[in-house]
């Protein structure tokens, strides 16, 4: 059987603002390069740069994935911190239209330091999206990281309510971090344990490891 090849499914732009470094020609660029038959745009609950992403790729054989990192609160009025990342990525043209509604929802009445959106709205507007699990500021992975397992089993049975059995995946990522060697584990098992696939994603925020220093400057 063929190795399937690997695509990126959770990338930041220079749109997630003061953190994301990519810049989107140089992103479809890039996974052409590397013969990817398709890449992401997940910025941090901004949907800015889709437009661009469908243009860029056009014409290059890398397919456009339109997705974003949601924040999730419990209650996206409350006027206090407290929000989870939630990864989200467009199946449908229902959900490319869902994922623009929370976005701006979360602009429009969410806002509070970031664009924050809720469960409410989640289910409201969850039709035609593909949910993983997030990542080490995710809500399942946190709950792993503070020893809460049957909490993190909660979190991802809400994604199944809210999404769908069918339209959630457990998301791993390893960037050689302490917490990641830990918790990966944890997570094969709890998949396995629901029988939720797996999917591997980097967090990319910059293109070439060249990039990095530059990609701290801009953090600072």
């Amino acid at each position: 059987m063929p190795e399937a090849p690997f695509v990126h499914l959770h990338v930041h732009s220079e749109y997630s603002i003061l953190d994301g470094a990519c810049r989107i020609p140089d992103l479809v660029a890039r996974a052409a390069e590397l013969e990817m038959p398709a890449v992401s745009l997940t910025d941090h609950g901004s949907m800015a740069g889709a437009v661009q992403l469908f243009k860029t790729a056009k014409g290059t054989g890398v397919k456009p994935i339109v997705g974003c990192e949601v924040y999730v609160a419990d209650d996206r009025r409350a006027q206090q911190k407290g929000y989870a990342h939630l990864t989200l990525l467009a199946e449908t043209t229902e959900g490319y239209g869902n994922l623009i509604k929370l976005s701006s929802l979360g602009y429009l009445e969410g806002y509070y330091y970031k664009p924050r959106v809720d469960w409410e709205l989640l289910e409201r507007h969850a039709s035609g999206l593909v949910a993983l699990s997030g990542c080490l500021s995710g809500r399942v992975c946190k709950a792993l990281e503070e020893g809460r397992a049957l909490d993190a089993e909660a979190e991802l049975d809400r994604l199944e309510q809210i999404c769908g059995r069918d339209q959630v995946y457990v998301e791993l990522q390893n960037a050689h971090l302490d917490v990641q060697q830990r918790i990966n584990p944890q997570l094969v098992e709890l998949a396995g344990r629901r029988g939720l696939p797996l999917v591997a994603t980097g967090d990319v925020h910059y293109l070439r490891h060249e990039d990095a220093q530059a990609h701290e400057a801009l953090l600072c």
